[in-house]
């Protein structure tokens, strides 16, 4: 049992670090194109893990497989020339920079498929493993993806929302972010947002690995 966990937290230690790190430093380097250096200035358009992961959300991510986040990559608004237009850019960036990996991770799966009993024939030790990592990576950056586009603050999906909507209910959404934390918290616990997402993350992982079975 305890061979077995200590297996799978190795096995979770490169995707899991790799899809955080990316869905951060894609949210800094868009950021930054788009006239925004704050982030940039921070040192976080950069893929050294140290700079974006958040202890606890990284072990949520760990032990969930579903719920995990890294720490917040900051922004100056008024540095964009759209402000509603460039915050969604911006916002959209990590998840989709986590849907790119998990298309990645999908490809490279199906062609170690069709080309593993060649490359990897000799050093057979690896090939599970591997395996074994990309699965996981297919399943946590789509997790990440639609995780973090749930309109809860202080989740991706909550900025794009509120910069979607008109300014006076903009106005009451922005009041209520100070709360979403709490609320996301609660949703977690409560198990109602695992149902939530489980069915979507399922269909778009079913999607990428399809065939593959």
């Amino acid at each position: 049992m305890v061979q077995e966990f200590l297996q799978r937290m190795l096995l979770l230690v490169p995707p899991v670090l790799l899809a955080l790190t990316v869905h951060e430093c894609a949210h800094a380097w868009v950021a930054n194109r788009l006239g925004d250096p704050t982030a940039k200035m921070l040192g976080r358009v950069t893929f050294n893990p140290i700079k974006h992961l958040d202890p606890i959300g990284t072990i949520m991510l760990f032990f969930s497989g579903l719920f995990g986040w890294a720490k917040p990559v900051p922004i100056n608004p008024r540095n964009f020339r759209n402000i509603s237009r460039d915050t969604i850019m911006v916002s959209v960036a990590g998840p989709l920079s986590n849907l790119f990996l998990a298309a990645l991770s999908a490809l490279v799966y199906k062609m170690l498929i069709m080309t593993g009993p060649f490359l990897l024939g000799s050093i057979p030790g690896l090939v599970w493993p591997l395996f074994a990592m990309l699965e996981l990576s297919i399943r946590i950056n789509v997790a990440l993806a639609v995780f973090n586009m749930i309109p809860v603050p202080p989740l991706d999906g909550s900025k794009v929302l509120g910069n979607l909507l008109p300014p006076s209910q903009a106005f009451a959404w922005a009041k209520f972010e100070q709360y979403g934390f709490f609320v996301l918290l609660l949703l977690i616990v409560s198990g109602a947002l695992h149902k939530f997402i489980s069915p979507v993350i399922f269909v778009m992982v079913g999607l990428l690995m399809g065939g593959i079975y």
